[in-house]
């Protein structure tokens, strides 16, 4: 594989996408990051905002994209306002197969959410 910055370097194998099931829209604009776990602890292997679709596909470096456990994190509290319930809500999983595509989508309101692995 190329080393040179091109997309080769990349796997594009875990997005997610944001619903408000209050609203019925995508939530727009909301950080994320990605972390895995590794025998040091946790570190970030990527992180963006949300499209105007409530999409987002990360693109993690070849190196760090494995099998192991990862945490996604959705940082929600300045898309639903100060009074919500949740500020920040952390998705922890396990990848098994690096070569296959995850998918954590989640369904957000102001006082609960709900997520799953999706296609």
């Amino acid at each position: 594989m190329p080393t040179d910055g091109t997309t080769a370097d990349f796997h594009a194998r875990i997005s997610t996408h944001i619903l408000d099931t209050v609203t019925g829209e995508p939530a727009r604009d909301v950080y994320l990051r990605l972390e895995r776990r590794d025998s040091d602890g946790w570190f970030s292997v990527g992180e963006g905002r949300t499209d105007d679709d409530g999409r987002f596909r990360f693109r993690v470096p070849v190196r760090d994209w494995q099998a192991g456990g990862y945490r996604l994190f959705f940082y929600v509290e300045p898309y639903l306002g100060g009074d919500c319930f949740f500020p920040e809500i952390t998705v922890a999983f396990h990848v098994h197969d690096p070569d296959r595509h995850y998918h954590v989508p989640l369904l957000l309101s102001r006082y609960g959410y709900t997520t799953y692995r999706g296609s």
